[in-house]
């Protein structure tokens, strides 16, 4: 079995070592692999567990989704309580279980099958993803309907945020949410993300620029929707270069404008 950990614990943390190792234990054999991103970004978190749990996959996968800001509510916490835990059947036969934190379920809320809150025992730990998690996944990896709870309704997650950076990768590729070209293939335009703004082409490849040049292009993000449609990401790609550097490295969520250059 895979088991994706998407989680905020940061690159090489041990909290992020402490939880493989307690996925390990309630899942022997499953590969467990981690991938990072930055404190509380539920936009990433989302939009990243959406990519890897809606793709071309085994399908006993597992994507665990653990950013937990515990921002749903300001007063203190009793017990180190934090969001609910929801589980997420696929129709490609995978599992997402996230917590229920801003965007993590954004982008699989009109995908899932069934979307069911997780029973969470009261462990008062404020670890909660490496105390209390992790045997409650591995009961749902083994179909066990004990641990589902009440019916989570779509209407009760946020949609996907639009027109807004989702995740920068490794190479500084902007991906945004946008679906839809801004204008032709070939169109100069103005890009803003944030407070800072740069020249790009429309493209139809992100590699159909010269180099040096801002593509803003379909990327290599995307997904078959339950209805049958491609859905499809834009970014933003400086060919040779790093785009997020050239629009000050806007953090995911923010809004990303493109206008026709005059």
């Amino acid at each position: 079995m895979l088991v994706h950990l998407v989680a905020d614990y940061g690159p090489g943390d041990l909290a992020a070592a402490e939880v493989t190792q307690r996925l390990a234990r309630a899942m022997p054999g499953a590969a467990v692999v981690y991938l990072p991103v930055p404190p509380f970004d539920t936009v990433s978190a989302g939009f990243c567990a959406a990519q890897l749990a809606l793709t071309d996959g085994p399908r006993d996968r597992i994507v665990y989704c653990n950013v937990a800001p515990r921002a749903d509510e300001d007063a203190p916490r009793e017990q180190n309580a934090g969001e609910r835990l929801v589980a997420a059947r696929l129709p490609g036969g995978g599992l997402l279980v996230a917590v229920d934190a801003g965007h993590t379920l954004s982008f699989v809320r009109d995908e899932a099958v069934s979307l069911h809150e997780v029973v969470i025992p009261e462990t008062g730990s404020q670890f909660r993803s490496r105390d209390a998690f992790p045997p409650l996944i591995a009961r749902l990896a083994a179909d066990d309907e004990d641990v589902l709870g009440d019916v989570v309704s779509p209407g009760s997650v946020p949609g996907p945020p639009e027109r807004v950076v989702l995740y920068t990768d490794g190479y500084g590729n902007l991906k945004t949410s946008w679906t839809e070209p801004p204008a032709e293939v070939g169109t100069r335009v103005t890009v803003r993300a944030g407070a800072a703004t740069a020249a790009a082409t429309v493209s139809d490849g992100t590699f159909g620029v010269p180099a040096g040049e801002l593509a803003f292009a379909p990327g290599s993000s995307g997904w078959r929707s339950r209805s049958g449609a491609d859905v499809v990401f834009y970014e933003l790609l400086l060919r040779g270069g790093n785009a997020a550097r050239v629009l000050d490295c806007p953090a995911a969520g923010t809004s990303v404008e493109v206008t026709r250059t005059h």
